[in-house]
């Protein structure tokens, strides 16, 4: 079962043709909107900011239901002038600045996160306009990142978002493949001259709800 895991992009969509299913995990309970061969979760639930979202108790939901891959959407912030507001990226490395959410708490644990390739090619192919690699790094939010933070990620990353990082280190320890597509909602703080807002990240989302439909609909259709 293909899991996808959306957030700010997948705002203005009803999923009434989905089934909702509360699962409880160890780590707390998720709720899961259940399809032919799909499980969507939105990251969000009960309005919470990108540093209380319930990452293990997301990934564990979706584990439990038997989800053995997993694409997420996420939201981002350019770095550089060449990605514009309006593109998409396939990330291949990530780094992140927050402290990892991580399910062994009881033992001891090593990994090697990464992304799948075998997910990143689907994507590719259900995505055919998409920038392909760049490093995705993550901030803890919820506040935008500094204008000298900024300056400083421009040198080791390409966008910048608060919780695909999270999604695939936890997915990575619970043996899911996992991959990501990312939404270029705005420039980051200092790489434009405007201001960046959170109500200019949704309007700015709002702006390609149909695109994002669609190609929701063509990923599922091939990655499943």
């Amino acid at each position: 079962m293909l899991g996808i895991i959306g957030g700010t992009s997948l705002l203005e969509f009803s999923f009434g043709d989905l089934k909702k299913e509360m699962v409880h995990t160890p780590y707390g309970s998720s709720e899961v909107l259940l399809g032919s061969g799909v499980a969507l979760l939105l990251r969000h639930q009960n309005r919470r900011a990108p540093h209380r979202i319930a990452y293990r108790a997301h990934l564990s939901a979706l584990a439990i239901l038997g989800v053995n891959r997993i694409i997420a959407i996420g939201s981002t912030g350019s770095l550089h002038h060449s990605i514009s507001p309006g593109s998409l990226v396939i990330p291949d490395d990530y780094i992140t600045l927050t402290g990892s959410p991580t399910i062994f708490n009881h033992s001891i644990g090593h990994i090697s996160p990464e992304f799948s390739q075998e997910l990143i090619n689907c994507l590719i192919e259900a995505v055919p306009n998409a920038r392909v690699g760049g490093t995705y790094i993550q901030t803890d939010g919820p506040r935008i990142e500094t204008a000298a933070e900024i300056k400083w990620m421009t040198e080791i990353a390409d966008i910048v978002g608060m919780t695909i990082a999270s999604e695939a280190t936890v997915a990575k320890e619970l043996e899911i493949p996992f991959a990501a597509i990312c939404t270029v909602d705005n420039y980051a703080n200092g790489i434009a001259s405007e201001e960046v807002t959170y109500d200019q990240i949704v309007a700015n989302a709002r702006l390609y709800t149909e695109r994002t439909g669609s190609m929701l609909e063509t990923i599922i259709s091939l990655c499943t």
